[in-house]
């Protein structure tokens, strides 16, 4: 683990911008999002500190199986970086090992695929212990693969994009170094999972209400999360500005006390390393009691973002949890706007307004999920009547000066100890 830790502080000493081109293929298959996955690529190499200087495109019945564009599009390519003098070469798709080396071997810059880059990416976001763990593991397993022959080519790597957490020159020489690492990795994780778990069960049993904040990245989550919360998390306009799943208190306007639990952004094609990589991130909002969908409501490409969340949300099981659709950013958007869910609330998390009338939807929708309760609270219980008002929704609570007790209605989620006996303990 010690070399882990030396490599990302070696690497991230590196802050120069460096020029980076771009490559695509469009398929048949693939023609309607091309332009958009172009352009979140080049969001990406932004995120990961890089300029790109072109974007070189090729449409193809199907990408070449040697060289992923034709040996034309190639040469045309390396006369490019000549003349823009570019550091790195990034493919929009997840290259396989032989195109990587077939392609490294005819330049000599830096070859990477965003596969690679979105690994780069969360190895410079991962602040919490297990963060870093997971994204060493998911760059261990994708580069394991790639040893073969590459000594030569990876050494060209350097420092910079592609290279930040394990990825740093001369791993190759040890392929059994590095299952040793992996393997490391993954006992030290199986401890970590279970700290986070008793953590995950220890709230469970609190009869707080939990709510997970999800989206596509770079929809406001972490915004909302600061307006809702004392968090004071990181907020940039930038793919994958939240890595870590951060869990903070809301209190809504009757009182009552709920956490907010923000997670890592979702992405169209996610590298497969990193869906089981961060599973046990996700795993922070597995078990929550309603979900908040951020979506932004004026990007180009919204009804894709949504489709990719509500996928990803499927595949993890979570789909039957209830949501409630945010559609952030509407001081964005130009034009008509039409919702595709609901129920959802139309809002800007910057607007205090818009954040308090948030608050209230969550209230109505949680109303929904409960189940209405009558408690009678002797006067000189109260601690017990602030307990009451922190775990329920409080509707009506009154003092009765002929039993010297509080009558207290209100909601409270099905498994609550509150549903019950009329009297409280």
């Amino acid at each position: 683990m010690k070399s882990n830790n030396e490599s990302v502080n070696k690497m991230e000493t590196k802050t120069e911008t460096e020029r980076v081109i771009i490559v695509g293929v469009q398929t048949t298959e693939d023609q309607a999002d091309f332009h958009y996955s172009m352009e979140e690529l080049e969001q990406l190499t932004e995120t990961a500190q890089g300029q790109v200087v072109a974007a070189v495109t090729q449409k193809r019945e199907r990408v070449d199986g040697k060289t992923y564009i034709g040996k034309g599009k190639l040469n045309e390519l390396l006369h490019l970086v000549e003349e823009l003098a570019a550091d790195v070469v990034i493919f929009n798709y997840g290259l396989t090992p032989s195109q990587t080396r077939n392609i490294q071997e005819e330049m000599d810059v830096k070859v990477i695929d965003r596969t690679q880059l979105i690994l780069d990416i969360f190895a410079m976001r991962a602040q919490s212990k297990e963060g870093k763990l997971q994204v060493g593991l998911a760059q261990l397993q994708y580069l394991l693969p790639r040893l073969a022959g590459q000594g030569k080519n990876l050494s060209r790597l350097g420092g910079g994009i592609g290279t930040r957490g394990p990825g740093e020159t001369k791993l190759e020489s040890d392929r059994r170094h590095i299952r040793n690492q992996i393997r490391d990795i993954k006992k030290e994780l199986v401890e970590t999972q279970a700290h986070r778990k008793r953590s995950r069960d220890k709230r469970s049993q609190s009869e707080v209400v939990q709510i997970g904040l999800v989206g596509y990245t770079n929809a406001g989550k972490s915004t909302l999360l600061n307006q809702l919360t004392d968090a004071e998390t990181y907020e940039q306009n930038q793919l994958f500005a939240t890595l870590d799943p951060l869990t903070r208190k809301m209190v809504l306007p009757n009182e009552m006390h709920v956490t907010l639990t923000d997670t890592v952004g979702f992405i169209q094609d996610l590298p497969t390393q990193l869906v089981d990589a961060f599973h046990s991130t996700l795993e922070e909002t597995m078990e929550v009691d309603m979900i908040l969908h951020v979506v932004d409501a004026s990007a180009p490409n919204m009804l894709q973002h949504e489709a990719t969340v509500l996928k990803l949300l499927t595949e993890l099981k979570m789909n039957q949890i209830p949501i409630l659709t945010v559609y952030n950013k509407k001081d964005l958007i130009t034009g008509a706007f039409l919702p595709d869910y609901f129920p959802h609330i139309l809002m800007s998390a910057r607007d205090d307004a818009d954040i308090e009338q948030l608050k209230i939807e969550i209230i109505n929708y949680l109303k929904n999920m409960m189940v209405p309760y009558h408690k009678v609270v002797k006067a000189d219980q109260g601690d017990l009547l602030v307990k009451i008002k922190k775990e329920t929704l409080v509707e009506l609570l009154a003092f009765n000066e002929e039993t010297n007790q509080y009558e207290v209605s209100g909601y409270a989620m099905p498994h609550s100890k509150w549903i019950g006996a009329k009297e409280a303990e």
